[in-house]
């Protein structure tokens, strides 16, 4: 019960210091609702090309959102020196670091369902599956959340980390499937979209809403999955390395 009462106290107080911070505000929420709205009047009114483009705000929404939260909230309590204060707690630091990350994903989340609120005002979506796309956006979240502490990690300042985080976004833009499908990228790329993460994600939001996808439910959320055990591990073997070790 310690444990979990340490956890809640840490979200808490992540989410209250960090939040509204400018960077998270410029790039988790200004830059996502600016895309949201050029690509939504770029598609008018029209049903078809709106439920085109909504998986792909959707995860460009998530993307951003999480990995500004993580490039403020990790940078700065390192160049405090409060990070290192909270590795000397007596809780686990998986369970450190999934609280100092729980707060990313569920702005992630919610971020996501900002340009959902749009297009229900645009058009109707009785026909998205909800079944897998909140799944889908959940794991992307995730997904997203450990890449940014990844990145994070190995930052030591906000504009480093916002920065080296642009050298992964702004590839998967136009990488993982979000606008346009793979299959019309040069040969010499597809290779790199598909270890990218968010590509999987993508995927099974096209499948949620429209029907578009290109793999099995199953195979992008279990991928996704195996992304998010992948850059976790490599975060806290980095974290071990450079503070504990």
């Amino acid at each position: 019960m310690k444990l979990w009462i340490a956890f809640w106290n840490i979200l808490v107080k992540d989410m209250r210091t960090y939040y509204l911070k400018p960077p998270n505000i410029s790039w988790g929420l200004i830059f996502p609702l600016a895309w949201t709205g050029m690509f939504f009047i770029k598609s008018g009114s029209g049903l078809e090309s709106l439920l085109a483009m909504l998986p792909g705000v959707v995860a460009l929404s998530i993307l951003f959102g999480t990995t500004s939260m993580l490039a403020v909230t990790i940078t700065f309590e390192k160049k405090s020196r409060s990070f290192e204060r909270l590795l000397l707690a007596p809780i686990p630091l998986e369970l450190l670091m999934l609280a100092k990350t729980s707060g990313a994903i569920l702005f992630g989340v919610a971020n996501a369902f900002v340009p959902v609120i749009m297009a229900l005002c645009l058009a109707d979506l009785s026909q998205v599956v909800w079944s897998v796309f909140v799944p889908a956006v959940f794991m992307i979240a995730v997904a997203s959340t450990f890449l940014g502490l990844f990145i994070a990690v190995e930052a030591s300042e906000v504009f480093e980390a916002q920065t080296f985080s642009n050298f992964f976004r702004f590839p998967m833009i136009f990488l993982c499937g979000l606008f346009f499908p793979i299959k019309k990228l040069p040969v010499f790329l597809k290779p790199l979209s598909y270890v990218l993460p968010l590509t999987y994600g993508a995927d099974a939001l096209h499948g949620a809403v429209h029907g578009g996808h290109a793999m099995p439910f199953v195979l992008d959320l279990s991928l996704l999955a195996a992304f998010c055990v992948a850059l976790f591990a490599v975060s806290l073997w980095n974290i071990k390395r450079k503070w504990i070790l």
